[in-house]
C-alpha cells in the first residue's frame, strides 16, 4: 500500500477535523480504470451501503477455496479501506478489477468505458448474487426448522405463485418504483405499471436544472401516428397520454444526466456540454403527495469533449467537507468547486468537467 503524497498533505489540510474512524483512499488506475474508481468511490461514501456491505462481509466471511463474486471481491475493497492502519493512501482494487473483467467482456478493453453502465452492472449483479444466495439458504435442509416444517422441504405454493424475491441491501438503499400510467383517449381507460428502478437516467435540456429535468421526466407525453397504443378495452391501436410517476422515493435517489446523445445526421453520438444545475438539497414528490427531503453527497464527472475519450473523477461529501478524488489523488475543496461543474450555457466552452451521475442521500424526514 502507497503513502501518496496527497495523502499526508489531505491530512495537513483536514487537521484536528480529521474525521474519526474514517479513510480517505485515492485508487490505483489499471489503464482506463477510472470509470471504476469513480464509481467505487461514491459507492464507499454511501455510508448506509457501505455499513451494511461490511456487516455482511463480517457474517459471510468466505473459506479460501470457495467461489469467489463480485460481492466479496467489492466488500474486501471497502474492508481494506475502513480497516487501514493508516488514514489517506492508495489502494490497488486489483482483485475487484479483475473480477468485473472475468464477469463482463464488455469492461475487458482498455478503451474508454461508461460510468453508468459500470455502475448499472455492478448493482445488478450484486443483486444476482444475493438473491441466488437468499434463494439457496431457503432451499438448504439446515435452514428450515423442524418445528415448523415437520416433512421435510416446504411444499410448493398453491397455484404456483411464487413468493416475492428476498429485499437485497442494494435494493433497501438504491430501489424505488415507478408507476407507467397510460390512459387511452377514447374510452379513457387508464392502464398502470408498477416497475422498479435503481436510478433514474433524465434527458437534459440547455440552461436547466434537475429539478426540471425531474419534471419533465414525469411529464405527459401523447402517443399518436406510430406509437399509438394497444387498448385491451377497445382491443385495438389507440391515441393515447403517457405519464411517469414516482410511486416510492429510494432511501439513495441516483440520478443519471443523458449527456450522451446519438445524432442521427452524424450517425453517432455527441456529449452534450449543456448546464444543468443541480443543487445541494433537493425535493421529490411521490403520487400520494409525500415529499422526500434529499442531500447531495456524491457526483461522478466526465472530463472530455466526447462520449469515446476522457476521464471520470468524483466528488464526494464526507462529515461535511468534500473531497475530490481523482484515482490515486485525493484533495479537499469547498463546496462552491460543484458549481464549476454545472456544464457551459453555449456549446463552445473551454469547460469539459460536467457532472453525469449523481447521489443524494434521503434525509428521513418525510414532509
Amino acid at each position: 500500500m502507497v503513502m501518496g503524497a496527497s495523502g499526508s498533505k489531505l491530512e495537513k489540510a483536514l487537521g484536528d477535523q480529521f474525521p474519526e474512524g474514517e479513510r480517505y483512499f485515492g485508487l490505483e488506475n489499471f489503464g482506463n480504470t477510472c470509470y471504476c474508481n469513480s464509481v467505487l468511490q461514491a459507492l464507499y461514501f454511501c455510508i448506509p451501503f457501505r455499513d451494511q456491505l461490511l456487516e455482511y462481509y463480517a457474517n459471510n466471511k468466505t473459506p479460501g477455496d470457495a467461489e469467489e463474486n463480485l460481492l466479496i471481491c467489492l466488500a474486501d475493497l471497502f474492508m481494506q479501506v475502513s480497516q487501514s492502519k493508516k488514514k489517506t493512501g492508495v489502494i490497488a482494487p486489483k482483485r475487484f478489477v479483475q473480477r468485473v473483467k472475468k464477469q463482463n467482456e464488455l469492461f475487458r478493453s482498455y478503451m474508454h468505458q461508461d460510468a453508468h453502465e459500470f455502475l448499472n452492472f455492478l448493482l445488478n449483479e450484486l443483486v444476482d448474487i444475493l438473491e441466488k444466495e437468499s434463494s439457496a439458504e431457503k432451499d438448504s435442509p439446515q435452514s428450515s426448522s423442524p418445528e415448523k416444517v415437520p416433512n421435510g422441504p416446504v411444499q410448493p405454493l398453491a397455484n404456483g405463485v411464487r413468493k416475492e424475491p428476498p429485499v437485497t441491501l442494494v435494493h433497501k438503499n438504491f430501489q424505488g418504483i415507478l408507476t407507467n400510467e397510460t390512459r387511452c383517449l377514447r374510452c379513457e381507460t387508464v392502464t398502470a405499471r408498477d416497475e422498479t428502478f435503481l436510478d433514474l437516467s433524465v434527458d437534459i435540456e440547455q440552461n436547466s436544472s434537475i429539478t426540471s429535468c425531474l419534471k419533465n421526466f414525469c411529464s405527459t407525453e401523447t402517443l399518436n401516428a406510430e406509437d399509438k397504443f394497444f387498448c385491451d378495452k377497445c382491443c385495438s391501436l389507440q391515441e393515447a397520454q403517457k405519464r411517469m410517476k414516482i410511486k416510492k422515493a429510494p432511501h439513495i435517489l441516483v440520478i443519471h444526466l443523458k449527456r450522451f446523445k446519438y445524432i442521427e445526421q452524424l450517425g453517432r453520438y455527441k456529449k452534450l456540454s449543456y448546464r444543468v444545475v443541480f443543487p445541494m438539497e433537493l425535493k421529490l414528490s411521490t403520487s400520494d403527495d409525500v415529499d422526500t427531503e434529499y442531500s447531495l453527497f456524491a457526483v461522478v464527472v466526465h472530463v472530455g469533449s466526447g462520449p469515446n475519450h476522457g476521464h471520470y473523477v468524483s466528488l464526494v461529501k464526507s462529515h461535511n467537507h468534500w473531497l475530490f478524488f481523482d484515482d490515486e489523488n485525493v484533495e479537499m475543496v469547498e463546496e462552491s468547486t460543484l458549481q464549476t461543474f454545472f456544464g457551459s450555457s453555449h456549446e463552445y466552452s473551454g469547460n469539459t468537467d460536467h457532472g453525469y451521475i449523481l447521489f443524494y442521500e434521503g434525509l428521513g424526514g418525510k414532509s
